[in-house]
């Protein structure tokens, strides 16, 4: 399946991201924040890249601002997971080049279908 990079600074959110996209059958890189993402992004080249908005260190639109500079990282779907989901945050979240936004709290079950239908739509297996 694939390889799916999570930035989540809170321990147990980021442990429930990671066993959910695991037991789907994903392979899963972890970061703690939105600069060691950023650091590992280009190591790990993954398919798929998640993280948390509000995060220390460097937040996830910031990453993914910096990130979508990055030659072999552009093309890389981006979806923010956050508690905040008023449109100012999704816009903010489209505008820095995130292709979805997933609001928490959500069930494990609809974490994994949305992976699906996002890694379908840009045609990732």
């Amino acid at each position: 399946m694939a390889h799916i990079l999570v930035a989540e600074d809170e321990r147990d959110i980021r442990e429930l991201i990671n066993y959910t996209l695991m037991f789907a059958g994903h392979q899963v890189t972890q970061a703690a924040n939105g600069a060691e993402a950023l650091e590992l992004a280009p190591k790990v080249k993954p398919d798929l890249i998640m993280m948390d908005v509000r995060m220390p260190r460097m937040t996830g639109y910031e990453a993914c601002r910096q990130m979508k500079q990055i030659p072999e990282l552009k093309d890389v779907p981006v979806v923010f997971l956050s508690a905040k989901g008023q449109d100012e945050e999704v816009q903010t979240g489209l505008e820095v080049g995130a292709t979805a936004y997933i609001l928490k709290p959500f069930a494990p079950d609809e974490l994994t279908r949305r992976v699906a239908e996002i890694l379908a739509q840009n045609q990732i297996r």
